[in-house]
């Protein structure tokens, strides 16, 4: 079971939305709520169908007290009924003669010829022990809600008993669970160096094969987006367009070469129709460190990569980050450094990652860190020794959110570039 646990998907949790209608009016609802609900409607349910059941049998009663009458002198109703010379004095003679009520009249009326007589009368008579008993039992239903409860789970039992099959899994509990390490015949493990490229290709590749042909071969228009040198066996994260993060081994894909184009990844894991990868973590065994996302509308968030740990295989894991603002870049952090963050204004400010809190909610939509016109949006975000800026001093922040500096043409990427060449 613990193998179970850990290497599939067997166990799983979701989020659930249980928005109801409770006396038409939306509510939303959870578990114990949505349990106390139905219970007060099954228990509404069974009392009205008990004052309805009693309610025929009183009215009944009633019919059977009007023909007990009838029974005191059987010939004085007919002769009424006879000498009645019209129809709709029946009725009323009857109502006067005996002194019963008009729907009592109705159904005597309404007796067969052949059926007025005393043994026929006397049957009916006798009924009405029986239902005043079936009444008073009804009555006592309807005052006792222990009898209702009662009425409800012999219900749900004779249900379970007629439609129910037996279970076909076990409960397992936690406590039961024995802690599973895995074993050492897993594939065997080896340096390998991973390519990512901007349009979703990746490759596995051996040092061995590296110092044989070290230049990277990619689709015309491609390029490298990350690389990393790892073990052949370790586990990749795959961060998407689409808020969705797909986990998987390194071990799932083979070892390529430098020549080759590598895996295309949409594909390979089976992604949704449209979806790009955009970002590759390797979270090692201890999770450890930050995913800092930065958002179009100048906010970042600030995610533990512990908040992606799962105990189950689970490849895809969605609400990955905020869908709030379109996702600009993603940085890892493991230690807090500075970080240059620009606009396409141009801005740049140099912050501390120190000053964004930690999160383990994926979907948080973060802090505000730049500031911005409305024309203007975040472009990316890089570490200082990605940037080419000269001036740091110029550019960094002590508070967020702030508006950062002009950039200069000393400290943008175009200058640099014309310097080299």
């Amino acid at each position: 079971m613990a193998k179970l646990y850990r290497q599939t998907p067997l166990e799983d949790s979701f989020a659930c939305n249980f928005n109801v209608l409770i006396a038409g009016s939306p509510q939303v609802l959870g578990v114990r709520q949505l349990l106390e609900e139905w219970t007060a409607w099954r228990t509404d349910s069974v009392r009205r169908r008990v004052y309805f059941v009693m309610a025929k049998k009183k009215d009944k009663l009633h019919l059977l007290k009007g023909l007990k009458r009838i029974l005191l002198d059987i010939d004085k109703a007919i002769h009424i009924i006879r000498e009645t010379e019209e129809e709709s004095e029946v009725i009323p003679n009857l109502m006067i003669g005996f002194g019963i009520d008009q729907i009592q009249a109705e159904y005597v009326a309404e007796i067969k010829l052949r059926n007025i007589n005393k043994e026929y009368i006397l049957k009916r008579v006798n009924e009405t022990e029986a239902l005043r008993d079936e009444i008073e039992d009804l009555e006592d239903i309807l005052s006792n809600p222990k009898r209702v409860k009662k009425i409800i789970i012999g219900e749900l039992e004779e249900a379970a008993k007629k439609f129910g099959e037996p279970r076909r899994t076990s409960i397992v509990y936690e406590h039961e669970i024995e802690v599973y390490t895995e074993e050492e015949e897993k594939k065997e493990e080896y340096p390998v160096s991973v390519f990512l490229s901007k349009e979703g290709y990746f490759k596995k590749i051996t040092p061995a094969s590296l110092r044989m042909a070290s230049e990277q071969k990619f689709k015309e228009g491609d390029a490298l987006r990350q690389t990393f040198e790892t073990t052949s066996n370790a586990e990749v994260m795959f961060f998407t367009d689409k808020c969705q993060v797909y986990k998987t081994r390194l071990g799932e894909f083979d070892d390529t070469k430098a020549s080759a184009l590598g895996d295309y990844l949409p594909g390979k894991l089976k992604m949704d129709e449209g979806e790009n990868v955009v970002f590759m973590v390797l979270p090692g065994a201890e999770y450890a460190g930050s995913l800092l996302f930065f958002f179009e509308n100048g906010k970042a968030a600030r995610v533990d990569i512990k908040a992606y740990q799962t105990t189950s295989n689970r490849r895809k894991l969605t609400g990955a980050y905020s869908d709030k603002s379109p996702l600009m870049c993603i940085c890892r952090v493991d230690a807090d450094c500075e970080l240059a963050v620009y606009s396409n204004e141009p801005r740049c400010l140099v912050f501390h990652t120190a000053l964004l809190a930690p999160k383990t909610t994926r979907a948080t939509q973060g802090v505000a860190v730049l500031k911005m016109k409305p024309k203007y949006h975040l472009e990316t975000a890089k570490t200082i020794e990605e940037s080419s800026i000269s001036n740091l001093s110029r550019y960094r922040v002590r508070a967020l959110p702030a508006a950062g500096a002009l950039l200069r043409e000393e400290d943008s990427e175009e200058q640099q570039i014309g310097l080299d060449l």
